[in-house]
């Protein structure tokens, strides 16, 4: 049998050995234990708190940007009450703030979808998470083993990291969620200049520890190659690397460890050399791991190593850059946690009056924008900022392929092309002459009659310049400029001829 190019899964299996990150023992605390703990899926109770802010370059920036700074700088995140019942049901309500506005929010999850309600919505938004349903398999049966995955890749990672130069404790009463409560506080520091120092030795003990290395990528066989090896694994690869997956998850588990620890081995023989010229070629990451780069973390810990309250502080300094006028990014982070491993029950969205599904291909922009109430929040910023309805159809009426006729000084158009290219509905009953267009964004609905120059618009009378006609091909064509600006489009000419339609 093949076995599958270990080179191909080495490099972002090292690399997912160094997402996470941990502490060795402080004044006989155990900070991995505590850590670990985190990891976990438990029920309980918090609120958060989410702010970012970027620092504009010195000197003087365009309006344009400094719009975008301060909007940016605007956003602030609120989480009144997150409850989390268990690994797949949670809730969470709170407000989304930017650019002087409040946007209140409700949300829950269950093992079958996320459902989110907002101010201003007439039914809520619906995202499936139900693998059943579209036709993949089964993802709550690899959950369990996803969760043992996390939680080793964290012990293997908090085992191997050393401590940053700047890390302490200290014992405080502190108040959660209104009840006083004695904390184990957990302060750690560390700046992008020391990040590099801290890598080699993390490396270096990782390569070493050859039965960690394999126990991890073991749990990862165990909850990849099921999924890798199924109708869902060709979603992902080529046929030709699905056929040559392993079956033996000893020889995998062998294969990789190798292969693994051979390209640590490598890259440590020659780290010193090979981090001095990526810093001397590329100077912008010597700006990002500088001094004023600056992670801080302030953890509170009660007696049973529960997370109680945490405050997360990021600042990440960025090279000067013309293309972006910004010399730092700043996030903060701050929450408290209650009721851990209690009885909690996740606050439901009302779906009684229906949902938005976004997961459904034939959503148009206007059902999306018709959900929401006209001038509210999300309203308007569906409209005015992300511009959702915003339609450009460009059409050359001398080349056949745009289906562009003109009769007596009128252009038309096949009707059913058009009107589907703005999103409208069309609707034609078998036998009549009369076809119905329904207009995506406002609803309106335009009346048009084969040979007839006689139309309606919302109910409103209209003639056309020439009468609607079906031409030898059996395609029904309509005046162009009529139908266009009905659906709420404009239509301009170009020196070159060609037709611009455009909707806002």
């Amino acid at each position: 049998m093949k076995i599958i190019k270990t080179k191909w899964l080495a490099l972002p299996l090292a690399l997912l050995l160094v997402v996470l990150a941990g502490c060795q023992a402080v004044a006989g605390f155990d900070i991995n234990k505590a850590l670990l703990q985190s990891v976990k899926p438990v029920s309980s109770e918090s609120s958060q708190t989410m702010s970012v802010e970027v620092v504009p370059a010195a000197g003087a920036i365009s309006a344009e940007d400094k719009k975008i700074i301060d909007l940016i700088n605007s956003f602030s995140l609120k989480v009144d009450s997150a409850k989390t019942q268990d690994a797949s049901t949670a809730s969470l309500k709170g407000t989304v703030g930017f650019d002087g506005k409040n946007l209140p929010f409700q949300l829950s999850m269950d093992e079958k979808g996320l459902v989110i309600q907002v101010e201003g919505a007439k039914q809520p938004i619906y995202i499936s998470l139900d693998s059943a349903a579209a036709g993949l398999p089964d993802m709550a049966a690899y959950s369990e083993q996803s969760q043992q995955l996390s939680v080793q890749a964290t012990e293997f990672l908090l085992k191997h990291l050393p401590n940053p130069s700047k890390i302490s404790l200290k014992q405080v009463s502190d108040k959660v969620n209104g009840e006083s409560v004695n904390l184990t506080n957990l302060q750690v520091e560390v700046r992008g200049d020391e990040l590099v120092g801290l890598v080699k030795p993390f490396l270096t003990s990782v390569a070493k520890d050859e039965q960690g290395i394999k126990d991890l990528i073991g749990t990862f066989y165990d909850v990849f190659y099921p999924l890798l090896s199924s109708e869902m694994g060709g979603e992902f690869m080529d046929a030709e690397d699905v056929e040559t997956l392993p079956e033996s998850k000893a020889v995998t588990v062998a294969a990789l460890t190798a292969a693994i620890q051979e390209e640590l081995n490598k890259f440590l023989a020659d780290y010193d050399k090979q981090v001095a010229d990526l810093l001397a070629e590329t100077p912008e990451i010597s700006t990002v791991l500088s001094k004023d780069t600056v992670f801080k973390m302030d953890l509170g810990f009660d007696s049973k190593l529960n997370i109680r309250k945490q405050n997360l502080e990021l600042s990440v300094a960025l090279p000067a850059s013309e293309d972006l006028p910004i010399q730092a990014v700043k996030v903060k982070v701050a929450s408290e946690i209650w009721n851990v491993g209690g009885t909690v029950t996740a606050d439901k969205v009302d779906t009684s009056a229906g949902v938005i599904d976004v997961m459904d291909g034939t959503l148009t922009p206007g059902q999306v924008l018709r959900n929401f109430e006209p001038g509210s929040v999300v309203y308007n910023l569906l409209k005015d900022e992300a511009q959702i309805t915003h339609k450009s159809i460009f059409l050359d009426p001398y080349n056949e392929y745009y289906g562009v006729i003109s009769k007596k000084n009128t252009s038309f158009v096949p009707l059913r092309y058009l009107s589907e290219q703005l999103d409208a509905e069309v609707k034609w009953t078998p036998g009549s002459k009369q076809i119905v267009i329904i207009d995506d964004i406002t609803g309106a609905q335009i009346t048009v009659s084969v040979g007839s120059k006689e139309a309606s618009v919302n109910g409103n009378k209209v003639t056309l310049d020439q009468p609607v006609f079906v031409h030898q091909d059996g395609t029904m064509y309509v005046p162009l400029r009529f139908i266009a600006e009905s659906l709420g489009a404009t239509v301009t000419v170009d020196e070159e001829g060609w037709i611009a339609i455009e909707r806002q």
